[in-house]
């Protein structure tokens, strides 16, 4: 499968250089085109986004509306100028967006149209405005397409020649699987893996034999793995564990497998990746 279409969502932070240089080498990979989607919501200041939220009153204000209006605007002049920039750098064809809409709702009706969502991880030292402060899940949840995070640290080369999967047999997993086929190498190292919570008997079938199998038909170098949860360590632990063990520079789950909010009262794999993630990890809902 091809990757032809991507969306980078950019919120004017120092990050966006890294979720650019990541979509930019699979533009090229990919001969793909690059959408730089910037709400204005995400360049408020933290502070003011109760303009948006509990007083939308204070729009009303000439004076007020017509200085933050100003403000977000030459702050999304600037993130466009470098932009653009770099796709007449790179040689890669792209468009920009500039959403002054309701955040989620504007977000996702400007993604639903892609191939695959470029998106960075919360950064808890640098909070976004109180109304993005999920929109992560927000857009998993709604979107209906497949993200790819980019942790708030750390720079990252190749994506997609080394891959974890961590397989579980649900819907979501399923679909993470088929979207990740757009992003990876040709030929590239394909781990699937799944993390049990007991030992499995000798005679138990590898329960990730059929998706090797399925992706192996796809021309990739796959293998089939298994391991345990260790006493004191959570199931993301252990892939984030196990894909820095084998070097990967991707790793792909199915998001929100049990609904949103049991994940946000117990916990989850999801949440636990969504604020643990060491790599870029790919994840469908």
């Amino acid at each position: 499968m091809s990757l032809r279409d991507m969306v980078v969502l950019l919120d004017g932070s120092p990050r966006d250089d890294v979720k650019l240089a990541v979509a930019i080498r699979l533009a090229r990979r990919h001969d793909a085109h690059v959408t730089a989607l910037c709400p204005l919501e995400l360049l408020l200041p933290a502070d003011m986004a109760f303009a948006l939220g509990g007083y939308p009153d204070l729009w009303a204000l000439p004076e007020f509306a017509k200085q933050i209006d100003s403000q977000s605007r030459a702050k999304a002049a600037i993130v466009e100028g470098s932009f653009r920039e770099l796709l007449r750098r790179e040689g890669v064809n792209g468009d920009w967006l500039f959403e002054s809409g309701p955040l989620v709702p504007a977000v996702t009706r400007r993604v639903q149209a892609a191939d695959l969502i470029v998106v960075g991880q919360a950064d808890p030292d640098n909070p976004l405005p109180a109304a993005a402060r999920t929109l992560v899940e927000d857009i998993l949840m709604t979107a209906g397409r497949p993200l790819l995070l980019i942790p708030y640290a750390g720079r990252f080369g190749e994506i997609g020649a080394n891959a974890l999967i961590g397989w579980t047999p649900t819907r979501e997993s399923a679909r993470a699987v088929h979207d990740a086929l757009s992003v990876l190498a040709a030929s590239a190292k394909v781990t699937v893996l799944t993390v049990e919570s007991s030992r499995p008997r000798l005679d138990d079938d590898l329960p990730t034999a059929e998706v090797a199998e399925h992706l192996a038909r796809h021309r990739l170098n796959v293998s089939a793995a298994r391991t345990m949860v260790p006493d004191g360590l959570s199931p993301a632990d252990v892939l984030l564990d196990y894909a820095s063990d084998i070097s990967a520079d991707l790793l792909v789950v199915g998001g929100y497998g049990h609904s949103r909010t049991r994940e946000m009262i117990m916990g989850g794999v999801t949440r636990d990746l969504l604020r643990h993630m060491t790599l870029p990890v790919l994840m469908s809902h």
